[in-house]
């Protein structure tokens, strides 16, 4: 069965800031968004902020050679935390750097979960035909108006997949990791049973990546790789981004989970060889 597999990523971890010249219009901007709320921004949190932009990140991205070349028919930009400037299309300026032919929007206000909505959404258009290639962005900036409400030290970071049809393939194994399913349950426990990936996750073809929000205690696995914190959502695509080649050499199951510290919510996703 034809499926969607990574055919390349890159990772992007605190690149150069820039000086905050939109600050005016961004400060009215932030100030009628949080005074409805009884809330204002904090001019010296944004002054100090690294101002790395969504477009910057993206620009980055498709520095990279793999991610540079691609042409995808799909482009979904994620993100859980906003933009320094929110005036800027992001998903539109990065189809452009990409051929300018891909239908394309973004996924917010989903917090970590926004990047597995955004595998399930790109499985479905694979499967009516309407995508053979798909990159999927998830970025994150740090410089925020208000203080972020957890206890983090954040990174500004991005990861890009390229995801592309495995149809034709000789065999499985050159397939490469390919997107199988992905879903959520109330606890990273639950989230990895039996019944909700329909595989056994014991097996020694195994590899588990626990992003850094995962801090309940799980049964015992052969293969786990933990992701270092430093991020709200892209700590598990940057580690796939990282090591996708490798892991697809060693493993033939790769499970990504993460617990979205603000919902409590556990999120999964699998990628493997040769499951439809």
């Amino acid at each position: 069965m034809s499926g969607l597999a990574v055919r390349a990523a890159a990772a992007v971890r605190s690149p150069q800031g820039r000086a905050p010249g939109d600050r005016p219009a961004a400060l009215d901007y932030y100030r009628d968004l949080l005074t409805p709320f009884g809330e204002k921004p904090d001019e010296e949190l944004l002054n100090r902020g690294a101002h790395v932009y969504h477009r910057d990140l993206a620009d980055l991205l498709v520095a990279d050679e793999g991610v540079g070349r691609s042409r995808p028919e799909l482009l979904i930009v994620t993100h859980a935390l906003p933009d320094v400037v929110p005036f800027t299309a992001v998903a539109p300026h990065l189809t452009d750097r990409l051929g300018g032919g891909a239908a394309n929007f973004a996924i917010a206000q989903q917090g970590l979960a926004a990047p597995f909505t955004a595998l399930r959404i790109a499985s479905a258009y694979h499967r009516a035909g309407r995508a053979a290639e798909v990159v999927l962005a998830v970025l994150e900036q740090t410089t925020l108006p208000t203080p972020f409400p957890l206890d983090a030290e954040l990174i500004d970071s991005a990861a890009a997949l390229v995801l592309g049809s495995d149809a034709g393939s000789d065999a499985d194994a050159d397939a490469g990791l390919r997107f199988v399913r992905a879903y959520s349950a109330g606890s990273a426990a639950d989230a990895l049973g039996e019944g909700a990936l329909g595989s056994d996750l014991g097996d020694d073809g195994t590899l588990l990546v626990l992003g850094p929000w995962v801090t309940e205690d799980l049964p015992e696995r052969s293969a786990v790789h933990r992701v270092a914190p430093g991020s709200y959502c892209t700590s598990l695509w940057l580690a796939l981004a990282d090591h996708w080649q490798e892991w697809s050499e060693t493993y033939r199951r790769v499970v990504l989970c993460d617990t979205d510290p603000r919902s409590g919510r556990s999120h999964v996703a699998l990628f493997a060889h040769g499951e439809g």
